[in-house]
């Protein structure tokens, strides 16, 4: 069968169908971590802005996305949700058993994707914005015919910008209400302790630096350590101290079950904007 062909990791092809940031972000962390070179990825777009972003790293930019998909082997979907489906429809002539196709578009399901584009060998990929500076969440799930060489073809690419994780797709409605969303949860929390810095008297500049380093530390210690979140946070609180005390303030506020239902809000609204 024409979906089973092994795509070729040392030669293949990569093309991105939309040309935004997030494709900008996967095609420079390709690059620049010696994936494949800038040579052997392409992309289309009407605007000239977008056109000399991807030109100015050396990527092979065509008039049209159907030039796109003759020249790759891997296609990935870059598009905004609302437009999967009639970008899939228009080139799927084009879109043969031998392409592996892959969507970055939120909401879009794999059977619907498979279905308008003639073809199961899918994948559907979850990143989220730190793929600007090299640190995604992204998760992977696997359509129909799509092998498990394709999978691992995908975590290498998408390992380029962060750190990749494989689930069964009946997740990803989650996984968009903890990783996807998740960020503008911790930009919030950052600026909310800038804020209780200024509060107590810190200057902008240093409230808001201090804010953010601490954050960072805090996800390398969780990362780094393989320590529960929980005894990470008993080791800082000591008895009758200045962290217990704060942490008994955000227990009084619902810190931690106002978190939980935001998550469990955004993968409800992702459930609900899928059925549309």
């Amino acid at each position: 069968m024409a979906s089973s062909v092994a795509i070729p990791s040392d030669t293949f092809k990569l093309g991105f169908i939309g040309a935004g940031k997030l494709a900008e972000n996967i095609a420079r962390g390709v690059v620049k971590s010696g994936i494949l070179p800038a040579s052997r990825i392409s992309t289309a777009h009407r605007s000239s802005d977008r056109r000399d972003v991807f030109s100015s790293f050396g990527v092979k930019v065509f008039e049209h996305n159907h030039q796109v998909v003759e020249h790759s082997d891997v296609i990935i979907f870059s598009v905004k949700p609302q437009m999967v489906k009639e970008v899939v429809l228009q080139l799927k002539p084009s879109l043969t058993g031998d392409k592996l196709l892959v969507s970055i578009a939120a909401g879009i399901k794999l059977c619907d994707l498979q279905e308008w584009s003639g073809n199961t060998r899918f994948i559907r990929v979850m990143p989220n914005t730190p793929s600007a500076v090299g640190q995604a969440a992204s998760v992977i799930s696997l359509g129909g015919t799509a092998t498990e060489e394709d999978g691992v073809l995908m975590g290498s690419l998408f390992g380029a910008i962060g750190k990749t994780w494989r689930a069964n797709e009946k997740m990803l409605d989650a996984v968009t209400g903890l990783s996807g969303s998740g960020p503008a949860y911790i930009f919030l929390a950052i600026e909310a302790l800038a804020d209780g810095g200024v509060a107590a008297g810190l200057p902008r500049d240093l409230a808001a630096g201090l804010a953010a380093q601490t954050v960072l530390g805090a996800a390398a210690m969780v990362v780094n350590t393989g320590k529960h979140p929980g005894q990470l946070k008993d080791d800082v609180a000591s008895p009758g101290g200045t962290t217990i005390a704060a942490i008994h303030e955000l227990e009084k506020g619902g810190f931690r079950g106002t978190l939980m239902n935001a998550v469990v809000a955004a993968a409800n609204r992702s459930k609900e904007l899928s059925k549309n």
